[in-house]
């Protein structure tokens, strides 16, 4: 961790203290806390990511299924502060509609890995349903460490079913992680770290997918391999998605999956408040 997340880390330990809340509780809080980036516009920095407008995608490419959300410098992202095993250049795209219908699942074409010096050109996508998204530049760039969301804290920790006191508990380990100055910077696209969501947690959902609803009991949380389920990035809509109330798009992948470069493993999420 960096120093400033270390003093994030401290300042959560003296309030949770103050609080009296449990220390095992609060160690394994920033235990399962991952580190995170968050991007947003304004700033004088480097353009590390797009929204909006046309992909610029390899000759020859199938055209996506979905419109174009978002495009990542890898290497304009300082080293290691995603916690994914992810390429250290080239380029990340990611696609999205904005159908809430269903759960969600996996696309084949919702992420495309571009690796530096493919040859490739922007290409305008006809979708009936929308216009492209506004196009805009991302500049400012914050990471910290980022917490679990209390419920699925609740869930991986003391399994599908815990008490009405566990749950306050985990959402008196945020309330203390916040005050400590864990919050979330102002962000429109997250890269790694932990989702937050206006309904249910999509890394759930994506380690029990044919389990319509899982998530809400915690789903497979236990089961074999699902710690190896990571949130590759999230994007909050805002006004570029006016028929979605506080929208969010999550992208969800397995971590070796990651380093295999099979993003055409990874699972899509649409939610709105």
């Amino acid at each position: 961790m960096t120093d400033a997340s270390m003093d994030r880390v401290h300042r959560f330990r003296a309030e949770a203290a103050s609080r009296g809340l449990p220390s095992e509780e609060v160690e394994q809080w920033i235990r399962v806390a991952r580190p995170a980036v968050y991007l947003a516009e304004g700033g004088d920095g480097p353009v590390v990511a797009r929204v909006g407008g046309d992909p610029v995608l390899p000759l020859g490419a199938p055209t996506p299924s979905d419109p174009f959300v978002a495009s990542v410098d890898l290497a304009a992202l300082p080293p290691g502060v995603t916690g994914l095993p992810l390429p250290a250049d080239g380029h990340l795209l990611l696609f999205s509609g904005t159908d809430v219908h269903g759960i969600g699942g996996q696309m084949s074409d919702a992420v495309l890995y571009v690796p530096a010096g493919t040859p490739a050109s922007p290409r305008p996508l006809a979708h009936s349903r929308r216009e492209p998204y506004r196009p805009r530049e991302l500049r400012t760039v914050w990471h910290q460490p980022s917490a679990q969301m209390p419920e699925s804290f609740a869930l991986d920790r003391w399994g599908d079913f815990p008490e009405d006191e566990q749950f306050e508990l985990a959402d008196e380990l945020a309330d203390a992680w916040a005050h400590g100055g864990g919050y979330r910077p102002p962000w429109t696209l997250q890269i790694g770290g932990h989702p937050v969501s206006p309904q249910n947690d999509p890394v759930h959902y994506a380690r029990a997918p044919q389990e319509a609803g899982a998530s809400e009991q915690g789903g497979a949380a236990h089961a074999e391999g699902a710690d190896d389920w990571v949130l590759l990035a999230t994007w909050r809509c805002g006004d570029d998605v006016t028929e979605l109330d506080s929208g969010v798009a999550h992208w969800v992948v397995r971590r070796e999956d990651v380093a295999a470069r099979r993003f055409d493993r990874v699972h899509r999420y649409v939610e709105m408040a």
